[in-house]
């Protein structure tokens, strides 16, 4: 019985060396490799096709042909995927044809699976609802959660319970044509639960947090009060400091969190003298939530803040983001005061 399969394998071999010398023969030598190495006319950049479940090798050279590729006939493109052994194991998903490519990178492509990878990025500083309007915007993603309420969108990701906002690191992702936006998410959570667990591990004594979620709620409030990396440490010094010596927070974030959907871009007194759970001028302590997606970076400014004994901030009101620190309230209203001066002359330039 062994030795049959043997031979039928030899004799499976040599059928095949056989057809490769035949088409050697019948097209000569130069034009097989000219064939099989030389760049296929036809490809424009962004040219692609779509292998799916089902597809035979005629159908899937068929797509190929559709997408612009004239060269080499149907026997050709046989004998070559049967030389690397691509005939019948073309694999599902989404292939790109690039400029430059050859009928041998085409095949070797969907012989080994290296299938389009898409990218999606979710921003420092985004909350839950730009989130998914993001996610409903992208390209060749399933889009499982857009009759999910957010209670469901948390539960669906296996995080029932569990308030969504804040939960998402601010990272790239990579999916392939057809993944879930639900698998996108899930990655993303999981992400942000070994950013949070990294922070709160090697954090700073004697901080005024109790907890990693009261970290992740602090971290979210740097996030949004700046961009500019170097001063993330030194905002989260300044409410550490506050949240040590009973101070309330007040800061603007959190009041347009507040706010929601409805704020309209201008921050007014009543909006600060409106009580929210979420405003912390009106309010000790931490809001009950994150108010945004922290990255790793706040968080960790929010675990490690610099030392100081500032206890406000205000931006310069030249544009660069940069804010002025102060350790007394009367210092304070001198730097307010500075960027009213800065920002009413830049805006009337």
């Amino acid at each position: 019985m062994a030795a049959s399969r043997r031979w039928r394998g030899i004799g499976a071999f040599l059928a095949l060396l056989a057809l490769l010398a035949g088409g050697a023969l019948y097209w000569g030598w130069d034009r097989w490799q000219d064939f099989q190495h030389q760049p296929l006319a036809g490809i424009d950049a962004g040219d692609g096709y779509v292998v799916e479940r089902g597809d035979s090798y005629a159908r899937v050279l068929q797509k190929i042909r559709e997408a612009g590729v004239r060269d080499g006939s149907d026997l050709e493109w046989q004998l070559l995927a049967r030389q690397l052994g691509a005939a019948g194991r073309l694999q599902v998903g989404e292939y790109a044809l690039e400029p430059g490519m050859s009928a041998r990178d085409v095949l070797a492509n969907m012989r080994d699976g290296r299938v389009v990878r898409h990218r999606f990025t979710i921003v420092e500083g985004w909350n839950i609802r730009e989130l998914r309007a993001a996610l409903a915007r992208a390209e060749h993603l399933t889009a499982d959660s857009a009759e999910l309420d957010d209670a469901a969108l948390m539960a669906a990701i296996e995080r029932p319970g569990v308030h969504p906002e804040g939960r998402f690191l601010p990272e790239t992702y990579l999916y392939t044509r057809g993944d879930s936006d639900l698998d996108v998410l899930r990655r993303a959570n999981r992400a942000l639960e070994r950013a949070l667990d990294e922070a709160w591990a090697q954090r700073a004594d004697g901080l005024p947090l109790k907890t990693a979620e009261e970290a992740l709620v602090l971290a979210s409030i740097v996030e949004k009060e700046t961009g500019i990396a170097e001063e993330r440490a030194r905002i989260a010094g300044v409410f550490v400091r506050r949240l040590q010596i009973g101070m309330r927070l007040q800061t603007d974030p959190t009041v347009i969190y507040g706010i929601g959907a409805d704020f309209d871009g201008n921050i007014r007194r009543s909006h600060l003298q409106a009580d929210t759970p979420y405003n912390t001028y009106t309010r000790d302590g931490l809001p009950p939530t994150p108010i945004a997606m922290p990255g790793m970076a706040a968080l960790r400014a929010t675990t490690r803040p610099a030392d100081g004994d500032a206890l406000y901030f205000v931006a310069v009101g030249d544009g660069s983001g940069r804010h002025v620190f102060s350790r007394t309230y009367a210092e304070h209203n001198v730097a307010v005061r500075d960027y009213v001066r800065r920002y009413r002359a830049r805006v009337a330039q």
